[in-house]
């Protein structure tokens, strides 16, 4: 990137983030003060408080100037420089102790503040759709969390800071220095009104410049959370330099946006500096010119002075304040779009929790697609008996993991309903539902905790001896007993400290604990050698006793025990029966089976085939149909 202080680089614009939404200044502003600021009024009245009193002993110091000044070095009163210095004593006393308490009341309003949005960020994330969530790439939700909330709470708290407290300071010092030479203070004002309408002129580019900067964040973001879960195909396919490229592209961006609103804001300052001295340059000229003629005393110009030089510093403040707020108005729409989204599926108002009887799930009429033209099902209709082990088996892209879905009510179908003993889930609380069903999917998701932690996960009150043994059911006991930590060892990031079977184990195990009515099963077999498989079907099959079990098969050897076997093709069911009505039918499920097993010549011989193909040293044998 060619290197340019003072002018704008061109760069690459990108579309538009479909998470922020545009707020005004006053929109932002009012929000904070209804949904952060007014719940805690008597904090916010300890600050403002303790901001008058700085703000008025800030003025008092110019009077005393003025009194040591005139009393002690023109009158030579000897009996003021006592009852000066402890006024002093006393001005500067009251003044620290007011600051310190303004600072740390501001101080913790903005990390409550920043706390609030965070957690409530995080309460819509939990809540969310899962097709909003999924679709909008993890590094986007770390800056709102990180970066984002951090400028909105540094803004929020300077801009409090700035606008009362060296408001005040500013008026108190302008009452002080109209009431020394109303004369002299207009000298000095009289040039603010023209400073603050140019500065306003940098409004809109600062916010423009601070948005495209943390959408180029957000991009960062996003790039190191890829490349890390990555790290693996990008080192084996030689693409180090590439993504150093797209990072340093990224990088190189992010600062140069921030460098626009530098140079929007770096112009305020030494505006503010030039129009004091000018007014500076009037005062002197006209208090030196009064002042020979004995119309203006030392003490009152040197008052004065000390008060406009003490009111350079809030003036200052307050010039810079309008960039500062376009910061946290940019970030505040980046994380209010995010806490503001409304989920489409939500929880009914009158909802009624599940009474569960036998099990049984029904899907009626159900249509339902990802997108509006991407139809998965429609006019789809099965039963899954209570007390049933119901297989989905197909092609990938049929909709077995639809149909999971829809029953944990992660999606809504668009037509039709799904009911448990008669009762429409989408009539029924979540955490009703929820709790009614255990679900163990394909790839694991494991928590950065201790394998008890990860296995009590959603049972929570669990004893040691209960997760012991379903971590025993689960064929899990023994590689966590030869940890040195044993069922206190962390998992570590996505359980990472674990083999895919031991991860796989460990979900498993805490379905079992959770000891749920219905089982959702996403091939739980599938990272299992054929030992712990064998073990675990053992235990799998008297868990199943009793219970509904609605199970994706990827490895058809899993399905013989099921009592009924669904095959799926293009969202449509295209054969249901046992795993030998089917085999011997012809259809679908035959010719996946001949495949995977490699015995087209005779389905009899793959049935006997099919006994050693769990055996995990024969890959050519384990060729799972997604």
């Amino acid at each position: 990137m060619q290197e340019k202080l003072f002018s704008d680089n061109k760069l690459t614009e990108r579309a538009h983030d479909s998470l922020t939404e545009e707020y005004t200044t006053a929109e932002v502003a009012s929000r904070i003060w209804h949904q952060h600021l007014r719940p805690r009024l008597k904090l916010l009245f300890l600050s403002s408080l303790a901001m008058v009193v700085s703000a008025a002993t800030t003025g008092a110091v110019p009077l005393l100037i003025q009194r040591a000044t005139d009393d002690i070095f023109i009158n030579k009163d000897s009996a003021m420089v006592l009852v000066i210095c402890f006024a002093v004593i006393a001005v500067t006393t009251l003044k620290t102790f007011s600051e310190y308490i303004s600072n740390v009341t501001v101080g913790y309003l903005g990390q409550r503040f920043v706390a609030d949005m965070r957690i409530d960020m995080f309460d819509r994330l939990t809540k969310a759709d899962l097709s909003w969530v999924e679709g909008v790439h993890s590094g986007r939700f770390l800056a709102g969390f990180l970066n984002d909330a951090n400028l909105i709470r540094t803004t929020a708290s300077r801009t409090i800071v700035a606008l009362v407290e060296n408001l005040l300071k500013a008026v108190a010092l302008t009452a002080v220095m109209f009431w020394i030479d109303w004369k002299m203070a207009l000298m000095i004002m009289i040039a603010m009104p023209l400073g603050v309408y140019l500065l306003s002129k940098q409004r809109r580019k600062m916010r423009t410049s601070t948005t495209k900067g943390l959408v180029e964040t957000g991009e960062l973001s996003t790039l190191i959370t890829q490349t890390l879960r990555g790290l693996r195909i990008v080192r084996a396919y030689g693409q180090e330099h590439k993504e150093l490229k797209r990072a340093s592209t990224v990088i190189n961006n992010a600062m140069e946006y921030t460098m626009r609103g530098m140079r929007a804001q770096a112009i305020s300052s030494p505006f503010v500096e030039l129009l004091t001295g000018l007014g500076f340059a009037l005062v002197i000229y006209y208090a030196g010119t009064n002042g020979i003629k004995g119309d203006i005393t030392l003490g009152q110009f040197t008052a004065f002075m000390a008060s406009a030089m003490l009111i350079y510093q809030p003036l200052k403040s307050l010039a810079t304040l309008q960039t500062a707020i376009q910061e946290g108005v940019a970030a505040a729409s980046r994380v209010f779009g995010i806490i503001d989204h409304k989920p489409t599926l939500a929880e009914k108002s009158d909802a009624k929790p599940l009474e569960l009887s036998k099990g049984e799930i029904t899907f009626e009429n159900v249509s339902f697609a990802y997108e509006s033209d991407n139809q998965v099902f429609k006019d789809f209709n099965l039963t899954v008996p209570a007390g049933k082990t119901v297989a989905l088996v197909g092609p990938s892209g049929s909709g077995k993991s639809t149909i999971l879905n829809l029953v944990l009510r992660f999606y809504d179908p668009s037509m039709g309903r799904i009911m448990i003993d008669g009762q429409d889930i989408s009539n029924l609380t979540l955490n009703s539902l929820r709790n009614s069903i255990a679900l163990v999917t394909q790839e694991p998701l494991l928590f950065d905790d201790s394998i008890a932690s990860n296995i009590a996960y959603g049972s929570e009150g669990a004893s040691k001896k209960e997760i012991t043994a379903a971590a025993r059911a689960a064929a899990a006991d023994k590689f966590i007993e030869a940890f040195p930590a044993r069922y206190e060892t962390p998992m570590g990031e996505a359980g990472n400290n674990l083999s895919g079977g031991e991860k796989q184990r460990i979900a498993i195990a805490r379905a079992f604990l959770k000891d749920a009515p219905i089982l959702l099963l996403d091939e739980p077999t599938s990272a299992l050698d054929s030992k712990s498989e064998a073990t675990f079907q053992k235990a799998l099959t008297s868990l199943m006793k009793g219970r509904t079990v609605l199970m994706i098969a990827h490895r058809l050897s899993t399905v013989k025990e099921a009592d009924v076997v669904v095959v799926l093709a293009n969202g449509k069911m295209v054969e249901m029966g046992s795993y030998d009505e089917l085999l011997q039918n012809g259809g679908l499920f035959a010719e996946l089976h001949a495949t995977q097993f490699g015995a087209m010549d005779s389905l009899d011989e793959s049935e006997s085939a099919a006994a050693s193909s769990d055996d995990e040293t024969a890959p050519s044998k384990k060729m799972p149909v997604e």
